[in-house]
């Protein structure tokens, strides 16, 4: 049987980028963002891209057009690649927000209570 691994509402995480760049960081993980997002200039350090689209979003800022990058995550054991938005997240406590379309790819279950 598979074991699921237990996430926190944040997470160390490890972002891999197509360029053999890797950064460990602090994740939120939000199980009410339909979408992954990163900081831009973050990404823009990590040489992420290219921008492979444009998507719509609606966040509680409002609704906007946001570029999309791939990038690869490791949480705990799983490695997951995935589209990324890109967003001015400098006002944020974390850079990074892993949202459904990262936790749906892997064996996560998401417990507010863990440390």
């Amino acid at each position: 049987m598979n074991k699921r691994s237990i996430l926190g509402l944040t997470e160390s995480v490890i972002l891999h980028t197509n360029k053999g760049i890797s950064k460990k960081l602090i994740a939120r993980i939000d199980t009410g963002a339909t979408s992954s997002s990163i900081d831009k200039t973050l990404a823009s350090e990590l040489q992420l891209g290219p921008i492979t689209r444009i998507k719509m979003i609606k966040s509680a800022s409002g609704v906007g057009n946001r570029p999309i990058v791939i990038a690869s995550v490791k949480i705990g054991k799983d490695i997951v690649e995935e589209e990324f938005t890109l967003a001015d997240r400098k006002h944020m406590t974390y850079p990074l927000l892993i949202g459904q379309n990262i936790l749906k790819k892997g064996r996560f279950l998401v417990d507010p209570l863990k440390k």
